[in-house]
């Protein structure tokens, strides 16, 4: 969440980030939390005075009992017992304001960045690189028209998941229910080499490997912005007040909450392999077809804790990983730099990769790194003693997806297929152990 000391000092800067990010009540929202700091702050200095003249009076009464002078010592007794009430009384209006606080920070999201474009949603999203023509990064995706071209001839995904019995959605629907895909064979191959392709690649750029729980806490949701902002897009465990994780970010991400870092483990690079799941809620039509929806899916993910000084050059790097496995894969690809209004709740920044489908004749996001600044650790209390100063401060975190596999094994079996069967890109042939699917 966004800090007090960044409301207080730069509002007008935070109220046109909100307003940028298309956050409906902007000004009110951060007024309303300015007027109850201002109330907690007030409340904090009476009770300050309070608890500094009730230890000061406190001090005379045994002064007073010494000389004997006990009617003058009971007469302080009785207003240390009223100083001690009102300071409980204090105390709680001090609570109340500090749960209000919370409540009502929770509910703002991050502002971002400066270099973030304007703009409502996707169509206002730039495309700014693309292995498919040059770009300067001021094309609109919903000015941007130079797709690669769409061969009729090619058939989507899920029939050819059919042809050559590499996935039953049928079978998925009767076990579970539509969005939980079987993986046979060939196709399960495919999908494992994949998970160890984009491991093996994230250790080789410095990622620790960690193998987290698919099940979180409320606390761990609420640490890295999925709850209170999606609770209806988690799946939910009532009994035991449990989440199944909608992506590794969210328990990767927690293992730093309540954490004080040296900085000289800074920049910590984590990677994750997870199953991720998401109700999708109110998905509906072709976006749902195949793979290209999914309830139940497989994705690496990235995780990094950085100094603030240094955390868009992780990004960066993080940015280029992700663009080496898609040419590695030899898919189309292109990355564009999301605007304010199709921003997460969470991010400062945030640059989406998209594979193109042939046969579908459209982008599919496979990928979304962000930069959050200080808005997760706020919440996680993930902060770090710097060096020179021992000063504590807060980390920044990011993430991105390297890579989630539906959609990148839909453009592979669709941008691959030929006469003889769908060619494995040669990255992935030391992986499945063939080299066509036929």
């Amino acid at each position: 969440m966004l800090t007090l000391k960044l409301i207080n000092e730069e509002t007008e800067h935070v109220i046109s980030g909100l307003e940028k990010k298309q956050f409906k009540g902007a000004r009110e929202a951060i007024e309303e939390v300015l007027a109850v700091d201002k109330k907690r702050r007030e409340t904090q200095q009476q009770l300050d005075k309070n608890l500094s003249e009730q230890k000061q009076q406190a001090g005379q009464i045994g002064k007073l009992m010494k000389e004997g002078k006990r009617e003058e010592a009971e007469a302080i007794k009785k207003e240390v017992a009223a100083m001690k009430e009102s300071s409980k009384q204090l105390e709680q209006q001090m609570g109340e304001a500090q749960e209000t606080l919370v409540k009502l920070l929770c509910q703002i999201p991050n502002i971002p960045y400066d270099e973030v474009p304007e703009g409502k949603g996707a169509e206002d999203n730039h495309v700014v690189k693309s292995n498919q023509k040059e770009c300067d990064g001021t094309d609109t995706v919903g000015t941007w028209t130079a797709n690669p071209k769409n061969d009729e001839a090619k058939v989507p995904h899920w029939e050819l998941a059919k042809k050559y019995n590499l996935i039953d959605f049928d079978l998925g629907v009767k076990i579970t229910g539509a969005g939980f895909p079987v993986y046979i064979g060939k196709g399960a191959r495919l999908q494992r080499a994949l998970i160890n392709f984009f491991l093996d690649e994230a250790h080789k750029s410095g990622y620790t490997e960690v193998m987290p729980p698919t099940v979180v806490n409320a606390a761990s949701g609420y640490g890295t912005g999925q709850l209170p902002d999606k609770e209806g897009q988690m799946y939910h465990c009532e009994v035991d007040d449990f989440y199944l994780i909608p992506t590794a970010e969210v328990p990767v991400t927690n293992i730093y909450r309540d954490v004080i870092l040296d900085e000289s483990q800074l920049p910590i690079k984590n990677c994750a392999y997870t199953e991720c799941f998401r109700r999708e809620a109110g998905s509906y039509g072709k976006d749902v077809r195949g793979l290209n929806r999914l309830h139940e899916f497989s994705k690496i993910e990235l995780v990094r804790i950085d100094k603030p000084e240094h955390s868009k050059q992780s990004h960066k790097e993080m940015l280029d990983h992700v663009e080496g496995l898609l040419k590695k894969l030899e898919l189309p690809y292109r990355i564009l730099l999301l605007c304010g209004g199709d921003q997460s709740f969470t991010s400062s920044i945030c640059y989406d990769f998209e594979v193109y489908s042939e046969a579908q004749g459209r982008w599919l996001e496979v990928s979304s790194v962000s930069n959050f600044d200080t808005y997760q650790a706020n919440r996680l209390k993930c902060r770090y003693r710097r060096a020179d100063n021992k000063k504590i401060e807060l980390c920044h975190t990011l993430n991105g997806s390297a890579l989630a596999l539906p959609r990148i094994v839909a453009a592979i079996l669709e941008n691959n297929q030929t006469e003889k069967g769908i060619v494995i890109p040669k990255a992935l042939v030391p992986y499945t152990g063939f080299d066509i699917i036929d």
